[in-house]
């Protein structure tokens, strides 16, 4: 069986703070495995994952938060859609556009 590692080793390891692992986790960045009294053990693939999503965010300039959102944007697809929409009435600079946009918003709110 490999090495599992706990939290503050692989804190150690990777360069990251055990508690930005715990955010990066929570996040699903980067999931560890969970022992039956659940915590975190870190093995080799989340310490590689570890280590190119800090080079990720060097490489771009990103956020942690950023790239938790862009991982979310790719899980949800109602939020996709929402996103997408946004943009393109963004893009069209169309007024008509934005309100359209904000109708459907707040029926989709009333509708909930």
């Amino acid at each position: 069986m490999p090495q599992q590692l706990t939290i503050t080793t692989a804190a150690a390891r990777s360069g990251w703070s055990p508690r930005m692992l715990r955010y990066i986790d929570e996040r699903g960045l980067v999931v560890p495995v969970r022992t039956p009294a659940g915590y975190r053990k870190y093995g080799l693939h989340e310490l590689t994952q570890l280590r190119s999503l800090a080079a990720l965010r060097r490489r771009f300039r990103l956020g942690v938060d950023e790239l938790a959102f862009a991982a979310r944007y790719r899980r949800e697809p109602e939020l996709r859609r929402a996103v997408d929409g946004w943009f393109e009435a963004a893009v069209a600079g169309d007024a008509v556009s934005w309100i359209d946009w904000e109708q459907r918003k707040h029926e989709r709110l009333l509708a909930a």
